[in-house]
């Protein structure tokens, strides 16, 4: 049996979604978490480009692009499978503080950024990927809680100890007569942490050499990684863009662990470099 008093400190229950109210403005959690997000993000890339002899200032110039590519097609991905609810009043697709953007949609937006940023620079787009991945899986973490406090991308109905409560508006009409939601939004934010934890691991790691990695593993283990978690929670979810009878996101997340395990193969039991954007003989030097 479960003590009363365990279980009451358990339930999570969102405040709301916005953070301060300046009269007319209001400054909005999701909005804020995501800023946040990216700063923290931005500052360890260029820490650990300073550790592998890479100039930081390139990573300052990169996320520039990386905002510009990834929250755009975030946002895009999502009206894109949720088109019926903007099709009345299409000016909404536009109020993203309200919610509604897609990690794969990002994730896809911030690759083909960051694959024209490196063309043009002519550096290594793998060494870059590498740089950015602990990051960008922090950012995954720090941003989840978004959906707490937007109450929103929750799981099932559930009694467990650690169990989300949902305001009446925000359940689908399905579930109207329940409370309770499994907290998706943590499962996934702790799943994040420990891969944003194994993948600071490697990269220390293989500054020692031991093992050393190729360029690419970092990105590659992130990818799937992910991917491997994100396939069940994904699972749990009440809200999942949907393709005819099937989860958007868990048939991508598929992709992501199939790919993430194809090029570590490539790299490693092929004993082969990944294609980049510019050979290496291309490549300047920015250190």
């Amino acid at each position: 049996m479960y003590d009363s008093n365990l279980l009451l400190a358990f339930e999570f229950t969102s405040p709301g979604p916005i953070m301060i109210q300046l009269g007319p403005i209001a400054i909005r959690w999701y909005g804020f978490l995501i800023a946040s997000a990216v700063l923290i993000g931005v500052t360890l890339s260029q820490y650990l480009a300073k550790r592998r002899q890479v100039n930081p200032d390139l990573i300052g110039d990169l996320a520039i692009w990386l905002v510009i590519g990834a929250i755009p097609c975030a946002r895009l991905y999502y009206v894109a499978f949720e088109w019926e609810n903007y099709a009345d009043n299409p000016a909404s697709m536009f109020a993203i503080w309200q919610g509604g953007i897609a990690i794969h949609g990002a994730m896809i937006g911030g690759i083909i950024a960051a694959l024209i940023f490196a063309k043009i620079q002519k550096v290594s787009f793998w060494q870059l990927a590498d740089l950015l991945a602990p990051a960008v899986i922090l950012g995954q973490a720090i941003g989840r809680w978004g959906n707490f406090f937007n109450s929103e991308a929750f799981g099932s109905p559930t009694d467990l100890p650690w169990k989300l409560y949902i305001p009446l508006q925000n359940r689908p009409p399905e579930y109207a007569n329940f409370e309770y939601f499994h907290p998706t939004f943590l499962y996934e934010s702790l799943w994040n942490l420990g891969v944003f934890a194994l993948l600071l691991n490697l990269f220390f790691r293989g500054l020692k050499g031991k093992p050393p990695l190729k360029l690419g593993t970092i990105f590659l283990v992130y990818f799937a990684a992910y991917s491997s978690g994100r396939i069940w929670i994904e699972g749990l979810r009440t809200d999942s863009l949907m393709f005819g009878p099937l989860r958007v996101a868990q048939l991508v997340s598929l992709s992501g662990i199939l790919l993430g395990l194809a090029g570590l193969a490539w790299l490693y039991l092929l004993n082969r470099s990944l294609p980049d954007v510019v050979s290496p003989n291309q490549q300047r030097d920015r250190s």
